[in-house]
């Protein structure tokens, strides 16, 4: 992942439409993982919609500190 929010976000701006897997961190150690595919990206945040199986949430939002801080990891499955 690049060092800067900017190119955070132009990463993800090129994958936009993919299938992901975001691995967040919880609490202490604890780990949570959610499938969905990238659907958005904006200047602060981007918006990740989940499979319906994940819960009751319908879309999960994170900020792009987040992947700086290592809060949050992305995973991108390959296009087949």
């Amino acid at each position: 992942m690049p060092t800067t929010i900017e190119g955070i976000k132009e990463k993800l701006d090129a994958q936009v439409g993919q299938k992901v897997l975001v691995t967040a961190q919880a609490g202490r150690k604890k780990v949570t993982q959610r499938q969905g595919i990238l659907s958005e990206t904006y200047p602060a945040i981007f918006i990740v919609r989940l499979n319906k199986r994940e819960g009751s949430f319908d879309r999960v939002s994170y900020s792009y500190a987040d992947l700086l801080t290592n809060n949050i990891s992305l995973t991108f499955e390959e296009a087949e």
